[in-house]
């Protein structure tokens, strides 16, 4: 069962605090195995904050977002398609590490959240947003996309293009697109193509912002 303690974050729009505070959050099983929660990165007065699916073995070694092979990759995208990652906010829909081990019980092998997993750490990405106050929120993978755009989003449909969020995070996420995870990119058969596509996505959500 679920530890509850540190399951809701407090009442503030402090990030320190509220970073402070997930650092104890015990509110899924995934806390027990991973080596930290992975809060978010940035500024508080981002224009955009982007939020991926979970911290990767890198992440869950670093304490960071985003600072493995799909977050290098991540960097070059964002240089190309005209975003600052300085003025960015990055985040996960999930601020733990879900992973197996490997046969020999050395590597650890990155496992998608589950529904509930993601539903635990939502309270901590509602309160980023209230901090941040973004005017767009850019959304990395299916997963990233339905924590806020609920389960029934389907990436495939809308890829790319803005889409109106659901009245219970209106006031939060006043605009978003979605597009794949980098790491989607790094696992394509052809990597320069959906590389490319990607770029195209981050241009167009540029875009938006007028």
């Amino acid at each position: 069962m679920p530890d509850s303690r540190g399951a809701e974050p407090p009442d503030t729009t402090d990030l320190d605090r509220l970073r402070s505070a997930a650092s104890g959050c015990h509110g899924c099983p995934l806390y027990k195995d991973a080596t930290q929660t992975v809060f978010g990165e940035g500024t508080a007065e981002a224009r955009i904050l982007v939020v991926g699916e979970q911290p990767g073995d890198k992440e869950d070694v670093a304490g960071e977002p985003f600072v493995g092979p799909a977050g290098k990759l991540l960097d070059r995208a964002f240089e190309e398609a005209g975003f600052d990652r300085s003025a960015l906010y990055v985040t996960n829909a999930v601020k733990h590490f879900k992973f197996k081990r490997d046969e020999r019980g050395k590597r650890r092998i990155h496992q998608k959240p589950g529904r509930t997993e993601v539903v635990a750490c939502r309270p901590w990405l509602l309160a980023e947003l209230r901090a941040v106050r973004p005017d767009l929120v850019l959304l990395l993978g299916a997963t990233a996309a339905q924590s806020l755009l609920g389960p029934k989003f389907r990436l495939t449909a809308h890829r790319g293009e803005p889409v109106e969020p659901p009245e219970d995070v209106a006031e939060l996420v006043p605009s978003a697109v979605a597009t794949v995870h980098p790491s989607a990119v790094l696992r394509a058969p052809d990597r320069d193509e959906a590389y490319a596509a990607f770029v195209a996505d981050l241009k167009a959500a540029c875009k938006t912002l007028g």
